[in-house]
């Protein structure tokens, strides 16, 4: 197992929290907990060593994509595929934004 801390900036501000997916399902988990900061911090465990570069490229491309919220973003993935993960990531940023 893995453990990376990443931090980004946020650009955008939400309240609430949000889960998607179910860790034992093969799959990933992820937990959002949004608060007024101005950046996301992400703690990802992950059963897929050597993986901070996959990580990295994907929060960049979703900086490049849309604005990301300030919070905690917790992921617990059993390697799951990128797009698997920008989907589960996109899922509780959707679910807050309409709590």
């Amino acid at each position: 197992m893995e453990k990376i801390t990443l931090t980004v900036p946020a650009t955008r501000a939400l309240s609430g929290r949000a889960l998607a997916g179910v860790v034992g399902s093969g799959d990933m988990e992820v937990l959002f907990t949004a608060d007024p900061s101005q950046t996301l911090t992400i703690n990802i465990t992950t059963s897929v060593d050597n993986s901070l570069g996959r990580w990295e490229a994907l929060f960049s491309r979703l900086q490049t994509v849309s604005s990301l919220p300030g919070g905690t973003l917790s992921i617990h993935d059993f390697g799951a595929t990128p797009g698997v993960a920008r989907i589960r990531i996109e899922q509780v940023f959707e679910e807050v934004s309409h709590a």
